[in-house]
């Protein structure tokens, strides 16, 4: 095989005070943190689809990117040079994982039935470049969103012959999953909205939402397949009200159809900043209501109103985000998918590897400064002290469910000036500087 990344080498550890672009200066796969290695804390996985696919294309301009893999010529062909490029990317960073859609490995034929052929013969190549490298698929999903026949969205169309041909994708990406040994399957739902309510049954297209993913629970038996099921939570893009918002709404949407004992979240950065609400804010509540499965590591500009999928490099949001996975007890099975591509001015080859070097130095700096927080405990005491009056007395009896408000009111007519105390908020941003600067 041609050698596409000449002059790269294994990207190794350096550490903090290297000014090596291809080096790591914080992720030492092997170093410990608590009683798991960095990787494994970590689990970091590469995104098929920006790296490989992407070609610096934005809503205002054409690409920018033209890739050794990318040159004219049979589609088919095409693919397995991106694909044996891929595994050289993957291995001489050092990744363990990927993540693809099936349409980002293999071409669209003129018919689903050579589409799945086209897909068969990338799985076969994939299956013997796992073999040969050891990396591993941390989840696949189906591109139902791309094509011109999903305009209406898929599971939630107002076509049923685009809600069977849907299905039909997700049967067979299912499949491919399973046959590649993949640890999860993310549902990702692109286009499933609407843009306004006059033209649409928004309960029929719920419905059928819940229909659809009950479909892949069922098949997903039938198969054998124990992965992970995981549902992507992102708003406004592309349509005016995503069904899967954030991770509230699609809670309330797992409970309302019965689904929340298959299901776990998938959450992104950048989704959290369209829904305007900060990373841990979504990776907090996925965990508290036991949803946090797995992430989609990347960051978005507050500037801008879509989905820029930066590479992570604000290590204040990467510790508060590895404080919640830690909190979680880790991703596993899931881990922290690279969703990110690089800028549409850094089109050399190199600058895919150094973008992913700083976000996984990124997340590894991260790691560390969330596990020693943890350790000192000095945002969980002051958390619990705040909250200290609903340890004892009346506040004990509201918690356990035993007052009322009769007796509420009884209290309330007796109780002295009540006394608030501050929240501290400056000075816990304080403690989280403090521990950022001593790495």
């Amino acid at each position: 095989m041609n050698e596409i990344f000449k002059g790269v080498d294994h990207i190794k550890y350096e550490g903090p005070d290297s000014k090596n672009l291809m080096a790591f200066k914080h992720y030492n796969a092997d170093e410990l943190v608590g009683e798991r290695t960095m990787a494994d804390h970590l689990r970091f996985s590469i995104a098929y689809w920006h790296t490989f696919t992407g070609k610096g294309v934005d809503p205002f301009g054409s690409a920018t990117m033209f890739r050794p893999w990318d040159q004219p010529g049979d589609p088919l062909d095409q693919a397995k040079e991106r694909m044996i490029a891929a595994f050289e990317f993957m291995s001489k960073l050092g990744v363990k994982y990927f993540c693809f859609h099936d349409r980002d490995i293999a071409p669209e034929g003129a018919t689903l039935r050579e589409t799945n052929k086209n897909l068969d013969v990338m799985v076969d190549l994939a299956k013997q470049l796992m073999k040969d490298t050891g990396i591993k698929l941390l989840w696949g999903t189906a591109n139902l969103f791309n094509h011109p026949r999903f305009v209406h969205g898929a599971a939630t169309s107002c076509n049923a012959d685009v809600f069977a041909y849907a299905a039909a994708q997700v049967k067979k990406a299912l499949e491919v999953t399973k046959e590649l040994g993949g640890e999860n399957y993310v549902f990702w739902g692109g286009r499933e909205g609407y843009e306004t309510l006059l033209n649409t049954n928004m309960q029929l297209e719920l419905d059928n939402f819940a229909r659809f993913l009950h479909m892949a629970v069922d098949y997903a038996k039938e198969i054998g397949f124990t992965g992970q099921f995981l549902i992507e939570p992102k708003p406004k893009e592309p349509t005016k009200h995503q069904y899967d918002f954030d991770a509230a709404s699609v809670h309330a949407f797992l409970l309302k159809y019965g689904l929340e004992k298959h299901f776990k979240l998938n959450i992104e950065a950048n989704h959290a900043t369209l829904a305007a609400h900060t990373f841990e804010h979504e990776l907090h509540y996925a965990r508290i209501n036991g949803l946090l499965g797995s992430v989609d590591a990347n960051q978005g500009d507050l500037l801008l109103g879509w989905d820029t999928d930066q590479m992570p490099t604000d290590i204040y949001t990467t510790t508060l985000a590895m404080y919640e996975i830690l909190k979680n007890g880790g991703l596993q099975p899931g881990g922290l998918n690279f969703d990110c591509k690089v800028r549409r001015g850094s089109f050399e080859l190199d600058d895919l590897f150094i973008g992913h070097i700083v976000g996984f130095d990124a997340f590894a700096y991260g790691l560390k400064v969330a596990y020693k927080l943890l350790q000192s405990e000095e945002l969980e005491q002051f958390v619990e002290e705040r909250y200290a009056s609903y340890a004892s007395g009346i506040g004990k009896q509201i918690v356990d469910g035993k007052a009322d408000f009769k007796q509420l009111e009884a209290y309330a007519l007796e109780m002295p000036e009540i006394t608030n105390r501050s929240g501290r908020q400056e000075v816990l941003e304080s403690i989280i500087n403090r521990y950022l600067v001593k790495g």
